[in-house]
């Protein structure tokens, strides 16, 4: 687990949103908050994310369903859903969390996550990633940022 390590360290340390190391390499680090930083990841290194290991600050089901998707072997949040934990032990990824929550809120904490809200209806993997970039796309050209509604 040596590269979960290594990605919750700079996760921390770098004051991070998100880490993605694979053989002890860095292979993708973002300030960017929300659910593009992991998507932008996916556009990037494609099937370079298999095997590696995720550190990220907020980690609901979305996010938990691209792991899925890209194949990635562990991940940690510091917040973390029981719906993400779910789709964590349902494809053998581990996961580790510094704090467990009902439900991952939207950027002012008044209701839950549009890309969550969308999450909810999906369980398969790919799907996901085709909805989710949908719905990031669609919020871009409406000038909000990804993570507002």
């Amino acid at each position: 687990m040596q590269d979960l390590e290594i990605a919750k360290q700079h996760l921390k340390e770098k004051n991070l949103a998100l880490s993605i190391v694979k053989n002890k390499e860095t292979i993708f680090e973002t300030k960017s908050h929300g659910i593009s930083g992991f998507l932008t990841a996916i556009e990037t290194l494609g099937n370079k994310l298999d095997g590696a290991s995720v550190a990220d600050r907020t980690v609901g089901k979305a996010i938990a369903l691209l792991c899925a998707y890209a194949k990635v072997k562990a991940t940690y949040a510091v917040t973390m859903s029981k719906e993400a934990k779910n789709v964590f032990e349902q494809h053998s990824i581990f996961y580790e969390c510094t704090n467990l929550v009902e439900s991952i809120l939207d950027i002012n904490k008044m209701k839950t996550c549009p890309f969550e809200s969308l999450a909810k209806e999906i369980s398969n993997p790919k799907d996901a990633y085709i909805k989710l970039k949908a719905l990031q796309n669609s919020l871009k050209n409406t000038g909000r940022k990804p993570h507002e509604q």
